[in-house]
């Protein structure tokens, strides 16, 4: 029921389970101090031969132990919260370090909705399982021992009885996990997947109530509720009974330990102050054991936690690559390049390069493999075959590191922070002056709209829920500009954006080349007639690649694309005009 490789993980968190443990042992000391004095007053008193400093003396050791315990007992809660709280920080620290080793590809390997959990939910299991089960655990067989040392030597055989009834508890607990270790098992796999569901349909809310499928999906919520609560419920029984049997050890080996002092009393083997004693603090071996009890099923969330946190812990990194990329404009070249997902082929035998210092822009058919492309120079997406070569180097050998300081990315992808429009500016270089970001502002046509409503000090929501999509996406832009770097990838940056805006953009992104490599993936093929090299997919495979002239005049894929979402601007400029 104690997980060692937490412990270890948790080395020097240690330190604050291992003083709730000795503030519960002193308590337990003071409890003992106060039922000894109170055993002497009370023989003494029956046999007539207390005095009013003996009584004065033991009052005042018994209100001193009280005060103790009373200290002893606060120090355990503060111990308990500081192991809570350090728990807390290591163990998200720790999935953080894992996330940022599996890179920018980690969904690969786990599903958001599992990291959500797991930095939340799963951390709170954790905090209580650190904080709490794991001192009790010690506690419980460390107080039955030394109430044992202690009374022993006024009736072995009574304590010895008394100690004997205590492991019968922890037999009972682990019969009782044998035995349940299916609903258990199944209870889990219950909850996680029913918290997995809700946190999809948490974050798909906005869909399903636009396809009007919210209704269904309430309908799948409350058939998983009920499957959860009806095994909720087995182990709430199971729980229950094993409780009512663990009680009835308790009190059986407490009534066995006082029945045994009171017939060694009327036998006159022990006195009316060791009876007293025995009557006193039988209960005091069981009530360490019983609370354990209590924190069975917190033990058990814990320890399942735990595992899931082990196994994404586990997951075997990908090669990480060593080589680092210079600070010369980026070239990219593709070479035989397949990828397929779940057996579907995305990418077929492409063969291209992206020139450095020049803008390329990627076109092609919704599905025709653009965003894929970007994915693999991102490193998001791994296991192609074929060779990709950035600065000289394959992609695998690059550490993700490296690349990723040599490359800005905006993609509908891209994520606004809540805080001030400063502070996401900032997070690219903190040493811009507020001049530096109103002029990069002023460059994707978003500073007016700010000046408006606040500047550079306007406060924006988490995910930039209170402005609009085309302003979500040029301030990304704008942070990419503000990137002193030797890659620009615009995966669909001018989507969500009004006419007006997008060509302002369009202008930034052509004025910012300069000597560095630019690669645009749109789907919009006016902006990418300026592009030194446009490169045409179809199908997952390279149909053609030229520049904008040269492609019209083959008169082929890009011709007829080109013609046909012409005609369907110039039909939508009349309809508006009419």
């Amino acid at each position: 029921m104690i997980k060692t490789r937490l412990l270890k993980m948790l080395h020097e968190s240690t330190i604050y389970v291992a003083m709730e443990i000795v503030y519960q042992w002193l308590a337990l000391i003071c409890q003992i101090v106060v039922v000894n004095r109170l055993a002497c007053i009370v023989a003494k008193t029956y046999e007539k031969q207390i005095t009013a400093d003996d009584f004065g003396i033991a009052l005042g050791i018994i209100i001193v132990a009280v005060l103790l315990k009373t200290l002893f007992e606060r120090l355990y809660i503060k111990a308990s919260y500081m192991a809570s709280v350090d728990v807390k920080k290591v163990i998200r620290q720790k999935i953080y370090e894992k996330l940022h080793q599996l890179g920018s590809s980690y969904t690969n390997y786990v599903p958001s909705s599992q990291i959500i959990q797991m930095m939340g939910e799963g951390v709170e299991q954790l905090e209580i399982y650190f904080g709490k089960y794991i001192s009790q655990f010690i506690y419980a067989l460390l107080a039955p021992i030394t109430l044992f040392i202690y009374l022993y030597q006024y009736s072995f055989k009574a304590a010895i009885i008394l100690l004997v009834m205590v492991p019968l508890i922890p037999v009972v607990i682990m019969v009782v996990m044998k035995i349940a270790k299916k609903i258990l098992d199944k209870y889990f796999q219950i909850y996680y997947g029913l918290a997995d569901t809700f946190l999809e349909k948490l974050h798909g809310m906005t869909t399903l109530k636009l396809y009007q499928a919210d209704g269904k999906a309430a309908d799948d919520m409350d058939k998983e509720a009920e499957r959860f609560r009806r095994v909720t419920m087995k182990v709430l029984s199971m729980q229950l009974n094993s409780t009512i049997v663990m009680d009835i050890i308790s009190y059986l080996g407490a009534a066995i330990g006082i029945v045994l002092a009171l017939v060694e009393f009327k036998n006159n083997n022990i006195g009316l102050y060791e009876t007293i004693m025995f009557l006193l603090l039988s209960a005091e071996f069981f009530l360490p054991m019983r609370l354990l009890v209590s924190y069975f099923h917190i033990g058990m969330n814990g320890m399942k936690a735990a595992d899931r946190m082990f196994e994404f812990m586990d997951i075997e990194l990908p090669y990480q690559g060593s080589e680092v990329l210079s600070d010369d404009p980026v070239e990219i070249s593709f070479s035989g390049v397949d990828f397929s997902v779940n057996d579907r082929d995305i990418l077929k035998d492409i063969s291209c390069s992206i020139a450095p210092g020049k803008i390329t822009a990627i076109v092609g058919g919704s599905g025709s493999g653009k965003s894929t492309i970007v994915k693999l120079i991102r490193k998001q997406y791994v296991g192609y075959k074929g060779e990709i070569n950035v600065d000289g180097h394959e992609l695998r050998e690059i550490n993700e590191a490296s690349l990723m300081s040599h490359m800005a990315v905006v993609s509908l992808e891209s994520y606004i922070f809540s805080g001030t429009v400063r502070d996401n500016l900032l997070m690219v270089d903190s040493t811009k002056s507020d001049d530096e970001l109103r002029e990069v502002l002023a460059q994707v046509n978003l500073l007016d709209e700010f000046e408006r409503q606040g500047g550079l000090d306007y406060v924006l929501k988490e995910g930039g829920s209170n402005i609009s999509g085309g302003q979500k996406q040029r301030l990304a832009l704008a942070r990419a500009l503000l990137k002193d770097c030797n890659l620009y990838i615009f995966d669909e940056a001018t989507s969500n954006i009004d006419v007006e805006s997008e060509e302002a953009i369009m202008e930034a992104i052509y004025a910012w080349r300069k000597d560095r490599t630019v690669l645009l993936v749109t789907h919009r093929l006016e902006n990418a007639v300026r592009a030194d090299q446009i490169i045409v997919l179809e199908k997952g495979r390279v149909a053609e690649r030229g520049t904008h002239e040269e492609l019209l005049r083959h008169g082929c894929v890009y011709h007829d694309l080109f013609c046909s979402q012409a005609a369907l601007e110039r039909y939508a400029k009349e309809g508006q005009n009419a």
